[in-house]
């Protein structure tokens, strides 16, 4: 693959640490790397410097002469009065814009639903982000540099993105960077993962299970001095291989050598034990909502919702903005009462909120984190059974990645995701036994996103949690609902159950509109129904004797790379009775082992192919 883009010896220095320190990288066509790390580690400060935005204290960035590079910040800025149309498309005529597949499936994906004309400043948090993307994406740009693209996108957006991102280029053609937290994003996208931490940049082959099943190796061999984090990357692992079917694109024997890996990690929850404690706590009635309804003027926004809410269930709530789930989310507080119907509380119900704002926060800005945590109880235990255990409030910070030298920090002097876990312990030391998260990762890093659902693990009692953060939605909860058309609906098959009925409600919705509608329909469906008739890297669908023929060949492919690593095990195991002394012998041995590996790999290659034309 040829070369873009390449830093060498990169130095960034910040008033209170070093950032980075003889960090050399390169990209090169086809990569699609996604950048993981700690908050304040220098995720974004790397991207910058990579993409010329920021200058290294020492080291330099070198780019293939003619390269085109987009870059996503943060921050979505606009012009001021600017419209979308205006900011998406800038002073391109319709026909211009309008005759461009790129710039119409972008339109399509993204920003279909708004108003041509309307002011981007008049807009939401989600949909600037929106349009901020569709600026970016309907130019023709070799390299994206992406920073946290998935911020204040809902689940349709992200899908819509990934899907969009691998298709973009033609195999072995572009470069993407991305820093994001969003796990399922970097799965379904990143074929690389670059780790930033202690001022290196690491490289882990795959999307973030396989980064998450490299870590685990390393942290293995270290186990005396990452003890905490490796347990911890560990139990996700358990979670990827069990809980989530098809998270790793990897042929059988590497499944093998995952599951060996976990073999001796208990299920991530002891539901039994939960369900018990939560029973004890809350007695068989939680919140009953009978057909209940929320409407403001003649606009009605939940109708005929019933909804019994069991001690220790874990539900997710998934639809669109606008939609109504935080309205859901009031009825349950008991902040809002219904129009109609009915809501029923049990006598020992004790709800709190993780909003998405800080309020809890607001009367103790300006103390130490060890005088706010000291107000509130001494004790909070975790687990259940023989395994409950007693943390202190000190213990319960650390757990959450705070070091000792931050109990001393006010609190307006923290980091946004120092703020949302301390929010989160505020509230679980207040001991509710329902627990509302709306939008709960915000701000958070990848390894401060598994501290959270591992203490959400032991957690007893009913949790209910809205987020357009899918990895999470599915690490934490048991079950998801969606609310759709004002309804609430169970969905057995979880997002992707969702995100096949949204399609339908959209093909259902561009079906009734007059035929006089905008442009934009129609140039979206033609592009949605070229699409789903090619597989991701442009390649027709396979279909009847073809697909029968890719089907065996896999299979086969399986079966010989299956036979190649016994047979690689065997001979390194063989190397051992050979005399040590005879160097020409071993290796002669260990030639004809690495052109078995070396076989090994044109197979994997192989099998990735056939894999993405059956998918």
């Amino acid at each position: 693959m040829a070369h873009i883009l390449g830093a060498e010896a990169l130095h960034l220095e910040v008033p209170t640490k070093t950032v980075f320190d003889s960090v050399t990288l390169g990209v090169a066509d086809g990569d699609r790397i996604g950048i993981v790390g700690r908050n304040g580690d220098g995720k974004s400060s790397l991207l910058m410097m990579l993409a010329g935005r920021r200058e290294p204290d020492a080291g330099q960035v070198t780019m293939r002469s003619g390269t085109t590079i987009g870059v996503l910040d943060q921050a979505d800025v606009f012009a001021a009065g600017e419209t979308v149309g205006r900011a998406v498309v800038g002073d391109r005529e319709e026909h211009e814009w309008a005759g461009d597949p790129r710039t119409r499936d972008v339109i399509a994906g993204l920003v279909a639903d708004l108003d041509w004309e309307a002011a981007v400043d008049a807009l939401s948090g989600g949909q600037r982000r929106r349009v901020a993307l569709a600026r970016l994406l309907s130019g023709d740009h070799e390299v994206l540099f992406l920073d946290e693209p998935t911020n204040h996108l809902d689940v349709e957006a992200i899908s819509w993105l990934a899907a969009h991102l691998k298709r973009r280029w033609p195999q072995g053609q572009g470069a993407l960077l991305v820093v994001t937290h969003d796990r399922w994003f970097l799965d379904e996208v990143c074929t690389t993962t670059w780790e930033v931490h202690d001022r290196i940049v690491e490289p882990f082959d795959g999307g973030y299970a396989a980064y998450i099943l490299q870590r685990v190796e390393r942290d293995r061999q270290a186990a005396a001095v990452e003890q905490k984090r490796q347990n911890l990357a560990r139990k996700e692992l358990a979670w990827l291989r069990r809980g989530a079917p098809a998270r790793t694109s990897k042929p059988k024997f590497r499944i093998d050598a995952a599951n060996e890996l976990i073999a001796d990690v208990p299920e991530i929850r002891d539901r039994v034990s939960l369900q018990s404690m939560a029973v004890a706590r809350l007695g068989k009635e939680v919140v009953n909502l009978e057909e209940a309804g929320v409407a403001y003027g003649d606009r009605a926004i939940l109708e005929d919702v019933t909804w019994l809410l069991a001690p220790g269930e874990r539900t997710g709530i998934l639809g669109v903005n606008g939609a109504g789930k935080s309205t859901l989310l009031g009825l349950v507080a008991g902040t809002l009462e219904p129009t109609s119907g009915r809501v029923k509380r049990g006598k020992t119900v004790q709800v709190a909120t993780l909003t998405q704002r800080l309020d809890e926060l607001e009367d103790h800005l300006n103390e130490p984190v060890r005088v706010v945590i000291s107000r509130l109880r001494s004790s909070f235990t975790v687990g259940s059974g023989s395994k409950a255990q007693e943390l202190t409030p000190g213990q319960l910070l650390e757990r959450m990645g705070f070091s000792s030298a931050q109990l001393s920090t006010p609190v307006k002097d923290l980091s946004g995701g120092q703020k949302r876990r301390l929010q989160l312990l505020l509230i679980l030391l207040d001991q509710p036994n329902v627990l509302i998260l709306d939008e709960p990762t915000n701000d958070l890093d990848t390894d401060m996103l598994a501290a959270m659902e591992d203490l959400l693990d032991s957690w007893p009692g009913t949790l209910i949690v809205v987020s357009h953060d899918r990895y999470f939605l599915e690490r934490v909860t048991d079950q998801q609902y969606a609310i759709l058309d004002r309804h609430l609906r169970h969905l057995p098959g979880g997002v992707d159950e969702y995100l096949r009925l949204r399609a339908e409600q959209e093909r259902l919705g561009a079906a009734s509109r007059p035929a006089g509608g905008a442009k934009r329909d129609a140039a979206a469906g033609a592009d949605a129904a070229a699409s789903r008739s090619t597989t991701d890297d442009g390649a027709p669908a396979l279909s009847g004797a073809d697909r029968r023929a890719a089907e065996k060949e896999l299979a086969a492919v399986e079966r010989k790379m299956e036979r190649l690593q016994a047979d690689i095990a065997t001979s390194r195991d063989g190397l051992a009775t050979l005399d040590q002394s005879d160097y020409a012998l071993l290796n002669a041995e260990m030639v004809k082992i690495t052109a078995i590996e070396d076989e090994v790999a044109a197979l994997e290659e192989r099998w990735l192919e056939l894999g993405e034309q059956l998918s």
